[in-house]
């Protein structure tokens, strides 16, 4: 079984930063591509970035150049760096990891979120 806990949510204000975490625990899969997502109020949820296997990087438009996807393979652990937050940033935030294991399939795996809320 693989669980994922997320962590480094917070109250931040407007131009501050914040690093999200998500690490993934068990064994006995590969990583094929792992991903952020958000959902703020009233809104539907939306990818934010994407880091694939190959190491390859996509981010929604209104985070590029702001926002940086990273991993650490050796702790399976995904972050999301976030800098010069906008109020228009808050929302909870989920990592998924899309996972490879051997002889069962493909898997895709949730992180229970964690609330981002920058202030003005």
């Amino acid at each position: 079984q693989v669980q994922l806990v997320e962590s480094g949510g917070g109250l931040v204000q407007a131009g501050g930063s914040l690093r999200l975490s998500c690490a993934a625990s068990g064994s006995n899969f590969e990583i094929n591509a792992m991903r952020w997502y958000r959902q703020a109020p009233g809104k539907q949820r939306e990818v934010v970035a994407m880091l694939a296997h190959n190491g390859g990087t996509n981010y929604v438009a209104t985070v590029k150049g702001r926002f940086t996807i990273s991993r650490d393979s050796a702790k399976n652990t995904v972050y999301l760096k976030m800098n010069s937050l906008k109020p228009e940033n808050t929302a909870v935030y989920f990592c998924t990891f899309s996972l490879q294991r051997p002889l069962q399939g493909k898997y895709l795996y949730w992180g229970q979120g964690t609330q981002v809320t920058v202030s003005s």
